[in-house]
C-alpha cells in the first residue's frame, strides 16, 4: 500500500524524486521476501518511516482549497 501511495505522487510535487527511489527500495524488499530473503526489521522500520515522512511532507505542500476560495468570496 505505501509504494501504491509514493507512486500516485504528483510529478510536480518536490518529494516525487525522492518518493520513486524509495518506492524502488521497498519494491526490492517485497521482491526479497517472495524468494524468502531475510529482511531486518531496522530496513523495513527506515522504509515504512521515510515512506510515511514523504506521504505527510507532500500533503502538507497540497494548497488549502477552502482558504483560498474564501479570498475571492465576497
Amino acid at each position: 500500500m505505501l509504494a501504491s501511495r509514493l507512486e500516485r505522487l504528483s510529478a510536480d510535487s518536490r518529494y516525487a524524486r525522492r518518493a520513486s527511489g524509495l518506492r524502488g527500495n521497498i519494491l526490492k524488499v517485497l521482491d526479497e521476501t517472495d524468494v524468502g530473503s531475510f529482511i531486518a526489521d531496522s530496513r523495513l522500520d527506515l522504509l515504512t518511516n521515510a515512506g510515511f515522512d514523504i506521504l505527510r511532507k507532500a500533503a502538507e505542500d497540497i494548497p488549502d482549497m477552502d482558504a483560498f476560495l474564501k479570498k475571492f468570496d465576497h
